[in-house]
């Protein structure tokens, strides 16, 4: 493992949240996260998909860890602001959110997530995301 990888691996760690819903970090290079959660029976909305809550929340954390990717090693980021485009109903086993850097600015940097559905070897594009992430 990789310095880099460590340091996204332990920031990660400490995030409770990414925890209660079972995400896991999938791939880590500069720019581009992935996380993966499962799409557990406490992660449902009324109709019995995958809440949007869900895929907010694994997207907005693959964007900006994307961003910290590229930032110095002592720099931390959080979300300045994030939009959800929902496209289809989160159904499937798990989630995977791809998230990447599209402008790596120097005080705030532009980001954006997919979120997909996966089941048995299929997979559905549910969300898009893009927001900013700022340094501190």
């Amino acid at each position: 493992m990789n310095d880099l990888e460590s340091r996204i691996r332990a920031s990660f760690d400490r995030q409770s949240m990414m925890r209660t819903l079972g995400a896991r970090l999938a791939a880590i290079a500069p720019g581009r996260i992935a996380i993966t959660a499962p799409i557990l029976p406490t992660s449902l909305q009324q109709h019995g998909a995958g809440h949007a809550g869900l895929a907010f929340s694994i997207g907005d954390s693959a964007a900006g860890y994307a961003a910290l990717t590229l930032m110095p090693e002592d720099a931390e980021v959080m979300t300045v602001e994030m939009k959800i485009n929902l496209m289809s109903p989160a159904t499937g086993d798990r989630l995977v959110a791809e998230g990447r850097v599209i402008r790596p600015g120097r005080r705030i940097l532009v980001v954006a997530a997919d979120v997909w559905a996966e089941a048995e070897g299929t997979r559905k594009h549910v969300a898009m995301l893009q927001g900013t992430m700022i340094p501190v």
